[in-house]
């Protein structure tokens, strides 16, 4: 089964040998969402058995991947996420039958685990450092992330930071502005910052996305500036209530929205906001949504996070404080949004409408083709020398 490996690694110029190598891949976010999506875009040019990951049986889920590694017919698995069931499938089969894998995050695993369990910190750390040290590669969404994984002793790594799943014309982005602008009652000429995302309450913050806007709208008294919030969840209620009167007036809830209609809103918006904690989870982790962002030329307003400085080519403001709940943040987001000028969003609009390399899908496929060929060939000659 290991037949033209190290042909593939040596060139890319012929993408169908590697057809020749056979996978095994997974996402722990479960099947048809949009990490599993991910994940079979990265490995499109190879032959690829996709394992139905089920999170709602996760012991199951645990014992069939076991089975499946067991078999031993895959040159090597790949698993996008970091949940527990399985990366520690991962790691028993890798103990158990020499399993190779590989893992792409987009998340640093243990202090993202360690704020939803406190009291679990010191077995999440051990688990993220073994899941790293036993894989033969890692592909981070971010070069913080994969940088991590290298100091955790995975041997070799790779950053492929995510795409947007569409492609408009300005034309067309200028026609489904005005189609939700219209539908939602927001003047042509206001001026809106708005969000995408799932709306999840999150109690130990006392936050849900969307939050940082609703507070800093109802300190700012700029007219015509208005809030668009997408998305739902059990946050959206908290939300709702906080807007009071201002809700359907300065701050809008477009709700829960087909996924090919989300490009259609953030059409609507003028900029949008990137709310991550300035701490050891946010600080790592590029938004999902920051690449569709750029795809529809919104300019990002966000914290001092080391994206924000080192992916700024004209298109990010940014404002001081820890976290988005954070009052230093609100504050200051109330005070950007009542002086931001004209020119300034135009500048910041042409900019985000160049879009990034880093982002450029075709780009990150060609190179994980050439990291998962590499990892074969790699483990085919370690074989050999043994």
């Amino acid at each position: 089964m290991n037949v033209g490996c190290e042909s593939v690694a040596s060139s890319l110029a012929h993408p169908r040998d590697c057809r020749l190598i056979r996978l095994l891949a997974f996402a722990t976010q479960g099947g048809g969402g949009g990490e599993e999506a991910r994940m079979r875009a990265l490995l499109d040019n190879f032959d690829v058995d996709v394992f139905p990951f089920d999170r709602k049986a996760r012991l199951r889920t645990f014992i069939r991947l076991l089975a499946a590694m067991r078999r031993c017919d895959h040159q090597l698995i790949v698993m996008e996420g970091s949940g527990v069931a399985g990366g520690a499938a991962l790691l028993l089969g890798h103990l158990l039958f020499a399993a190779s894998y590989v893992i792409s995050s987009g998340d640093a695993i243990a202090p993202f685990l360690a704020a939803r369990f406190p009291l679990l910190a010191p077995i999440v750390s051990l688990y993220e450092r073994l899941l790293c040290r036993e894989a033969a590669g890692f592909i981070g969404w971010t070069p913080y992330l994969t940088g991590r994984a290298i100091g955790f002793g995975s041997p070799r790594a790779m950053t492929a930071a995510g795409w947007a799943p569409f492609r408009y014309t300005p034309y067309e982005l200028a026609e489904r502005r005005a189609e939700i602008r219209s539908k939602l009652g927001i003047p042509a000429d206001a001026l809106v910052v708005g969000i995408a995302g799932s709306l999840a309450w999150t109690r130990r913050a006392g936050y849900a996305y969307g939050l940082e806007l609703v507070e800093a709208i109802r300190r700012c008294r700029r007219p015509g500036a208005c809030v668009l919030i997408v998305g739902d969840g059990d946050g959206r209620k908290r939300l709702e209530r906080l807007a009071d009167h201002e809700l359907g007036r300065r701050i809008m809830f477009a709700g829960g929205v087909p996924r090919d209609k989300v490009p259609h809103y953030l059409a609507a918006m003028d900029i949008a906001s990137l709310p991550q904690s300035v701490d050891r989870v946010g600080s790592v982790r590029y938004s999902t949504k920051l690449s569709e962002y750029l795809a529809v030329g919104l300019p990002v307003v966000t914290g001092r996070l080391p994206m924000a400085y080192d992916l700024d080519e004209g298109w990010i403001w940014r404002l001081p404080g820890k976290a988005p709940w954070d009052d230093r943040y609100i504050d200051a987001l109330a005070e950007f949004i009542a002086r931001v000028d004209a020119h300034d969003l135009i500048s910041k609009r042409s900019a985000a409408l160049s879009r990034m390399r880093e982002f450029d899908r075709d780009r990150q496929v060609q190179r994980a083709t050439a990291f998962i060929s590499d990892v074969v060939a790699d483990k085919a000659a370690a074989k050999r020398n043994f």
